[in-house]
């Protein structure tokens, strides 16, 4: 017989098991990669592009929180993860229409721009990759 707990952690397990590891990694890297940037670009040079070095700091705070949220695990964490997938899917698609139809108002680039040109289109990957898994995972923890 298994306990609560013990159910609630393989739930929180199961969203860094497999494809999730790698999607944890990247994560992290992105969070890395659009934090230290931002920062950087926001405190040396923001009024050069405000809105483009905003939005970067915007992308960072966005990948540490699904980060967290799929190393936390479980229904909730799994939940609050979509949501923000959708979201960070949504401003790629959003951000990378705007840069390419509106060039002149991104005076410098941002994670987000050309749907994540700059890093090898990882930013619009990312989230479709995830929403699949974390759907995915949500489908398999139905059928245990």
């Amino acid at each position: 017989m298994t306990s609560g707990a013990d159910e609630m952690e393989a739930t929180r397990t199961r969203l860094i098991s497999g494809p999730g590891i790698l999607l944890v990694w990247l994560y992290g890297v992105m969070v890395v990669g659009a934090v230290s940037r931002s920062v950087y670009q926001i405190a040396t040079e923001f009024d050069r592009a405000p809105l483009a070095y905003s939005l970067s700091a915007v992308a960072g705070v966005v990948y540490g929180f699904i980060t967290y949220t799929l190393v936390r695990g479980g229904e909730t964490a799994r939940k609050a993860a979509l949501v923000c997938c959708a979201a960070e899917l949504a401003g790629v698609l959003i951000v990378g229409t705007w840069t390419l139809l509106e060039p002149s108002a991104f005076p410098d680039a941002t994670v987000w721009s050309k749907y994540g040109m700059g890093y090898v289109f990882i930013p619009v990957l990312l989230p479709v990759s995830a929403l699949y898994w974390l759907r995915k995972a949500r489908t398999e923890q139905q059928v245990d």
